[in-house]
């Protein structure tokens, strides 16, 4: 039995009393299918060719779609990424699997060198990292995961060993990361945010000296479509960050690129009531972090929010000023129930208006502004829908009583992700695969919303909020909390 068959197998008895046999090219086999490609045996890649290594935010979103399949499987997912955690909090992008040749992906482990650069940070010694960090999804992921299971995540201690970590990695970001001093933490790398080539850096990315393009081999090109990719100019000023960074042992505050986003900060303030909730499935209370997560949201709305444009902007922490670009990270903060109301109706609004059209002349979110003068539906992060932000926006629609807009949304992830062999992102017009296919958060995220008929309402395991679970609480009693 190959570990597809293995993955989507159901008892005998149980299939033929409840549920039709699962056909072999079901959706659900397709994805489990990706997942069981790209796994490693202790960890899955994003994609075989382009992606070869562990990277952080897509652990946790492929944890999140693996729960479903093997809770087992999800639990060393996330143990695997936090192995590789530095003794100053910060959880690495990147985890290098050392029998890939060090030519497969650019920058390699050489040119990170985290356990010599890294050394006063507290960078492991046993396995090669990265340096910068990406989004914090990771103690919400680890909520969804115990969830999916809570006698074996018990039985093993899964949440008992990884509690430690990931609030030593949300301390880190809450201080370390903090150069705006207005309490939100910022990325030093568009790496970090996960969006890497976003029209939102270009101003402040306008500032930096791009690396010399004979410095470095770019090991994308050899995977993806060069206009799909980010342009050379783009590539090398990511590169000239990254080895500034490296130059100064990585400590935090002195390089020219530091961005307030607010998709970080959401992803942050979800995973602290994530991380509240599982303090107290540990015996102790979670009110200080529901209260720092308040904080964060206050301090979002204050520095971020933005009523004329009717959406969360990035702020140049360099300069002071909001970046007056558009993106799909402004609208993330919908994920979040404590909201006000008006902020909520205005995002509403941005998100099926001209800007994005969702619902309109887009069927799945565009990363970037439609009318925006960078917008490109192939190149990427510039225009392109992403499943992961497909996934956090469907659930932020369903946290605010939006369920006909999440059904749809819904769909035509699902639909998308199964129809384009699970593609790394789309074009927002015409479903159009782009980047690489067999992606791995792409399959895991259409497996996690498989798992839920359209219409209906969440189970605490499928409730991304926590809400259903206490993470959460709405102030205002209307609509459906999902």
């Amino acid at each position: 039995m190959d570990r597809t068959t293995q993955l989507t197998a159901r008892p005998t008895e149980r299939a033929i009393a409840y549920d039709p046999p699962l056909s072999a090219d079901a959706p659900h086999v397709r994805a489990a299918r990706v997942l069981a490609d790209n796994w490693t045996g202790t960890s899955t890649v994003p994609s075989l060719g382009l992606y070869p290594h562990q990277w952080s935010w897509d652990s946790a979103f492929i944890a999140i779609g693996l729960r479903h399949l093997s809770p087992l499987r999800a639990q060393t997912e996330l143990e695997t990424l936090l192995a590789a955690q530095w003794a100053d909090g910060r959880v690495p992008h990147i985890v290098f699997n050392p029998s890939v040749p060090l030519d497969a992906y650019f920058p390699s482990p050489d040119f990170w060198r985290s356990s010599t650069a890294g050394r006063a940070a507290g960078a492991p010694r046993t396995v090669q990292t990265s340096g910068i960090v990406q989004p914090p999804v990771h103690a919400l992921a680890a909520w969804l995961v115990h969830c999916a299971d809570p006698g074996l995540s018990r039985a093993r201690g899964f949440l008992a060993r990884s509690y430690p970590r990931l609030a030593a990695w949300h301390r880190y970001l809450l201080h370390r990361r903090d150069l705006g001093g207005g309490g939100l933490a910022s990325v030093v790398h568009p790496w970090e945010q996960g969006m890497d080539n976003s029209p939102c850096w270009d101003a402040p990315l306008s500032r930096v000296t791009p690396a010399p393009a004979r410095s470095f081999r770019r090991a994308d090109l050899d995977h993806g479509a060069p206009e799909d990719r980010p342009t050379d100019l783009d590539y090398g000023r990511y590169v000239r960050l990254a080895a500034d960074y490296r130059d100064v042992e990585y400590a935090d505050g002195k390089g020219e690129f530091a961005v307030e986003d607010p998709a970080f900060n959401a992803l942050l303030i979800a995973s602290e009531h994530a991380l509240a909730r599982i303090a107290q499935e540990l015996g102790a209370p979670g009110t200080a972090r529901h209260a720092r997560a308040e904080r964060l949201t206050a301090a979002l709305v204050e520095r971020l929010w933005d009523p004329a444009a009717g959406i969360f902007l990035c702020r140049d922490v360099r300069d002071g000023a909001l970046i007056p670009e558009r993106g799909v990270s402004g609208l993330v903060p919908l994920l979040l129930p404590e909201l006000p109301r008006e902020i909520v109706t205005a995002l509403l609004a941005t998100l099926g208006g001209p800007h994005f059209g969702l619902g309109d002349s887009t069927r799945l979110v565009p990363s970037y502004d439609l009318l925006g003068e960078a917008f490109d539906p192939h190149r990427y992060w510039r225009g392109p829908a992403w499943f992961n932000t497909g996934w956090l926006l469907e659930r932020g629609l369903r946290t605010h009583g939006e369920r006909e807009r999440a059904d749809a949304l819904r769909e035509a992830v699902v639909e998308t992700a199964d129809a384009t062999g699970f593609a790394e992102y789309v074009d927002p017009y015409t479903g159009e695969a782009c980047g690489a296919t067999g992606f791995g958060w792409t399959a895991a995220l259409a497996l996690d919303l498989l798992q839920e008929p359209p219409g209906l309402g969440k189970t605490p395991a499928h409730d991304v909020s926590g809400a259903g679970t206490g993470t959460f609480h709405r102030s205002d009693k209307g609509g459906d909390r999902g």
